[in-house]
């Protein structure tokens, strides 16, 4: 575990412990995208996929997957006959 941080790639990693406390502090510690614990990889659709560091930025699948393709808008309206105030 203690190189755990120092490649230039982070896309998954995996930790295989007893220990539930143990792999809760480490996947604090482990900057990836994606952390297993005591398997490898199964990932639901619905979660976002990618990586940290060189691994890529942004992510892909479910609602992280799609904003990249959206844009914001903020839309008011006033459904009133006078002006709104400051």
């Amino acid at each position: 575990a203690g190189n755990r941080n120092h490649s230039n790639y982070s896309l998954a990693a995996a930790v295989w412990t007893k220990n539930f406390t143990k792999a809760m502090h480490m996947i604090r510690k482990i900057r990836s995208g994606i952390v297993w614990v005591n398997h490898y990889h199964p990932a639901p659709m619905e979660g976002p996929w990618g990586g940290f560091k060189q691994s890529g930025i942004g992510r892909e699948l479910g609602r992280y997957g799609i904003e990249n393709y959206l844009q914001a808008k903020q839309v008011y309206v006033n459904l009133q006959n006078k002006p709104v105030g400051w």
